[in-house]
């Protein structure tokens, strides 16, 4: 009976509140039968469909060519690139039913996902619904039951923004910065970022350099992953650069435009930055994020600040750095109360000041410079904070890190792992060229000018931090699920990353949860000393201190 009354409940919420008409929405198909879904397979790394190509170099990063309207791009991308949006799907909802393991909870999750996006189609271009709908063809049937695979792929594009809101996919802190004139070494802008988007270890495995023609609109390249339309990280062929950091939303009740999307707008068609900030007045969002533009025409560079209603823009005035973390810094935003207190209680201002602190030791940046600075994994004052801390600008974990240098159309993107792997040079001029000429079984980087990977993935300490992730997960599976664990996880998680909060704190749970309350306050006393991410992460370790005292 209960079941049945479940049953009618989902059935009338899915036909109400205009999620029935969201669910059966398509996009203009005129033309749709007649492009050519046909890929050529020349071997296990370069795929073809007529321009369009895919081909993966030596370092493991894809390399895809799209060209045409919308529709022939979204085909073009889900025929090439099927295996790589079938990995992602799968990472993706795997991370999914590790999150929600009860299958009575998914099905409700599912329903709250359609009601919370049943507007989400209404602010989606046509261009762009069209061009995801192209990719969804190529999706995987069997999570057709979660939602069919177009809605499914738009349902995809805000979840940047969702997992931001709601900080369950532990999306963590972009840093990204720009130096130009005097902060240069030839005087040019240069830009860098990290983007801390983790959906678990198998969602980073692949990344696309993805080189776009558009039938409308300016020729860009943006590094994404498979099925994925909108830009994280891009610049075009007019010198503009688009990254996106993440500020403090409050929690949604309903999707608008995804990020991604407004940022891949801005990409194809902003030839200046007041261009791209046009475009980001137009578009109504549904969470908090600031868009670091570049201009390397211009040389100049801004924050763009959008939430829900409210905008701002951030430029330095006669300066010659930005530094953008993940807090608002526009006068639009001064007396914003959730801007306020992400500043004060999470790591986001760590972070700036960390940054500050790097490039103020640099004369000169270069893009070797850039890269050392993203690659960083200290705190502040050169303080050892732990390997993973988010405090760190390298938090290594992030899905890639890239360097811009828009004047000359030059771009450094980073291989795995995290941002950690050789970066690889890109010369857009030459790219577009290249591919102009017909298919290229090469790569189009230009491997002369790559950054060679860090020397810290060769040492101990690095093979350390890779095994302390392993069971750093195993342990906090165990603790959630109320298992029991060996004390000799706790003696493992100490001394295989011992400046790390958070290694002190797992360790003193399990010593409090197997009742040896006296080696868990030693434990949780010890992380205490260290440096917490937030304030509420210290206050966690606090209560944990006075529940170990009153055992004792």
């Amino acid at each position: 009976m209960k079941k049945f009354i479940l049953h009618i409940l989902i059935l009338f919420v899915f036909n109400s509140c205009g999620i029935k008409k969201s669910m059966d929405h398509k996009p203009d198909l005129s033309g749709f039968e007649q492009i050519d879904t046909t890929r050529i397979k020349h071997s296990d790394s370069l795929y073809t469909l007529g321009n369009n190509q895919l081909y993966q170099n030596d370092l493991g990063v894809w390399e895809m060519y799209l060209e045409g309207n919308a529709l022939e791009r979204g085909v073009a991308h889900g025929s090439l690139g099927r295996e790589l949006i079938h990995h992602q799907e799968t990472a993706f909802m795997s991370k999914l039913e590790e999150m929600v393991p009860s299958e009575d909870y998914r099905g409700f999750l599912k329903t709250f996902v359609s009601w919370f996006n049943r507007k989400l189609y209404l602010y989606v271009s046509e261009e762009y619904k069209q061009e995801i709908y192209g990719v969804s063809r190529f999706g995987l049937e069997k999570y057709d039951d979660f939602a069919p695979a177009y809605i499914r792929m738009l349902y995809f594009h805000g979840a940047h923004d969702i997992g931001h809101a709601l900080q369950d996919l532990m999306l963590v802190g972009c840093t990204s910065f720009a130096a130009w004139d005097e902060k240069t070494s030839d005087g040019e802008l240069l830009i860098g970022r990290n983007f801390d988007f983790y959906a678990g270890d198998d969602f980073g495995e692949q990344k696309i350099a993805a080189f776009v023609a558009p039938k409308k609109g300016h020729r860009f390249m943006m590094y994404t992953w498979g099925g994925m339309i909108g830009a994280l990280s891009g610049m075009n062929m007019q010198g503009i650069t688009v990254t996106i950091n993440a500020g403090k939303s409050r929690v949604p009740l309903v999707a608008k435009t995804p990020i991604s999307l407004l940022a891949r707008e801005i990409l194809q068609y902003a030839g200046s930055i007041e261009e791209a900030i046009a475009i980001a007045k137009k578009r109504e969002v549904f969470v908090s994020e600031s868009i670091m533009i570049g201009s390397g025409d211009e040389k100049r560079t801004v924050l763009i600040e959008v939430s829900p209603g409210n905008f701002g823009v951030y430029e330095v005035e006669n300066g010659d750095q930005l530094v953008c973390s993940n807090h608002f810094q526009s006068e639009a935003y001064s007396s914003d109360r959730n801007n306020k207190l992400t500043r004060e209680e999470s790591h986001t201002q760590y972070r700036y000041d960390r940054m500050q602190q790097l490039l103020e030791e640099e004369d000169k940046l270069n893009p070797l410079k850039a890269v050392e600075i993203l690659r960083d994994r200290q705190g502040l004052d050169e303080h050892s904070i732990g390997m993973g801390n988010e405090k760190a600008i390298n938090q290594l974990l992030a899905h890639h890190g890239i360097v811009f240098k828009p004047a000359e159309r030059k771009v450094w993107v980073s291989s795995n792992p995290y941002q950690m792997g050789e970066f690889i040079h890109y010369d857009l001029n030459q790219v577009f060229s290249d591919y102009g000429q017909g298919i290229k079984s090469s790569s189009v980087s230009t491997k002369e000018f790559n950054i060679p990977a860090s020397s810290f993935l060769q040492t101990q300490e690095y093979q350390d931090y890779e095994a302390f992730r392993v069971l750093e997960s195993k342990v906090k599976g165990a603790l959630n699920s109320a298992k029991s664990l060996d004390e000799d996880k706790a003696r493992q998680l100490v001394k295989l990353n011992p400046d790390f909060w958070e290694a002190w704190y797992l360790a003193g749970r399990i010593y409090y949860e197997n009742k040896h309350y006296k080696s868990a306050l030693i434990h949780f006393k010890q992380a205490r000393k260290r440096e917490i991410t937030t304030i509420p992460d210290l206050k966690q370790v606090e209560k944990m201190i006075r529940k170990s005292t009153r055992k004792i």
